[in-house]
């Protein structure tokens, strides 16, 4: 008789490789890993192998890229989703998408289980198991990590024991989370938040004081909310994400820093690299200035930052998230254009901006010749605007 199968997301990393035996002994399951490839993964076969070292029956690997960008990444930006205005939900975003394929992989092998190595302080396992139970609410999700209670070099000595030799080393001190959308830096010495990030927990941007001393300009273009150029050369959505971080992130740009309330009732201290998505939401935001009416735009805001607690929050497949996310759509119609950002030493600026849906009129803004606006309407607008709050202190200041 076959033993019942269990779905297990997998990175490739420590603890994901030390659940396969765990799951394996504790609740007797068949393992079958899947690892879903959100950008910047190395040796991917290398890893889709370290997984049947480790005791697993089948392991599967999805490309996972363009989905993650043009279905996760870009509706964010459509939203100018930055958690806290610092954070652009690099891990948040992919959670979801990583949940959604462990669902798929488990219909199509039959797991009535699905697994992950989320720890019982992140905000990761609510986003995943909350994702799986919008998804599928009959399929089992499972945190073993959270139970297990042992340390890195206790892991590494967990395998050992069972004659399962991995190239994974006590030495690293941090933990390290990244995709296309950015990279996320914990652990080790950045736990003190008096601590200053060592020059070696970053591997996306340069030193900004090691930066170029020229300024480096990209002119981003948007079709409907959408970057699908750079410096005018249409791009497609990957290639395009990872061309902007890396320009970016040459410049210095792109660090962040931060101390983060998560979902889970903790502050924690949160470092990350996100050059291009910081690039990008900057551009979109300044574009958006020039093409939404006032209402649309200060309006588009709150809804913009609901969005993004859901996003945070793990509540991506919410009906709330799908209603909001119709909205935002909406407001994308006109937000076409171009936008140049000047980067220098680590930071960067929207230069210039321009599109053929503009709401910037010469004739209305101009203090020179040409002015148009009518400086007479001005006085009587001023006078009723300001009525309500003019009878209110005339009534109570004894004056009517």
């Amino acid at each position: 008789m076959s033993k019942e199968k269990c779905v297990l997301a997998y990175s490739g990393g420590l603890d994901t490789s030390a659940l396969i035996p765990y799951m394996m002994e504790k609740y007797g399951y068949e393992i079958v890993t899947v690892l879903v490839d959100v950008g910047h993964m190395k040796d991917v076969e290398g890893l889709r192998q370290r997984a049947l070292t480790a005791g697993a029956v089948e392991s599967v690997v999805v490309d996972a890229k363009e989905e993650f960008v043009t279905g996760y990444a870009f509706e964010a930006l459509k939203a100018n989703a930055l958690y806290e205005n610092k954070y652009p939900l690099h891990s948040a975003l992919s959670r979801p998408l990583i949940a959604k394929k462990m669902v798929e992989t488990a219909h199509k092998y039959g797991a009535k289980t699905v697994a992950h190595g989320c720890t019982a302080k992140g905000n990761d396992q609510v986003r995943i198991d909350v994702s799986v139970r919008c998804l599928d609410p009959s399929v089992k999700v499972l945190g073993p990590a959270r139970e297990w209670g042992m340390t890195r070099p206790e892991l590494l000595d967990y395998l050992a024991a069972r004659g399962i030799n991995l190239p994974l080393t006590k030495k690293n001190p941090y933990s390290i989370d990244e995709n296309l959308w950015g990279r996320a830096i914990e652990c080790g010495e950045l736990e003190d938040p008096w601590t200053a990030a060592p020059s070696d927990a970053f591997a996306f941007t340069t030193n900004p004081e090691d930066a170029p001393d020229e300024a480096v300009e990209l002119v981003v273009g948007f079709s409907q909310g959408i970057p699908v150029s750079l410096d005018g050369q249409p791009m497609g959505p990957v290639e395009l994400v990872e061309k902007i971080d890396s320009t970016a992130g040459a410049t210095g740009f792109g660090r962040i820093d931060m101390v983060e309330n998560r979902r889970v009732g903790i502050k924690s201290r949160e470092v990350y690299e996100a050059a291009g998505p910081l690039s990008l939401i900057m551009a979109h935001s300044a574009l958006e200035d020039l093409t939404l009416t006032r209402e649309l735009q200060h309006y588009k805001y709150s809804v913009g930052q609901r969005m993004t607690e859901l996003i945070y929050d793990g509540l991506w497949f919410s009906p709330l998230a799908d209603c909001l996310r119709v909205f935002i759509d909406e407001s994308q119609k006109h937000v076409s254009g171009d936008v140049r950002l000047r980067y220098y030493k680590g930071t960067c600026n929207v230069v210039g901006r321009r599109s053929p849906n503009s709401l910037y009129v010469d004739a209305l803004a101009t203090y020179g010749s040409g002015d148009t606006f009518s400086h007479q309407s001005a006085v009587g607008f001023i006078e009723l605007w300001g009525l309500p709050v003019e009878v209110y202190a005339r009534r109570h200041q004894g004056l009517m």
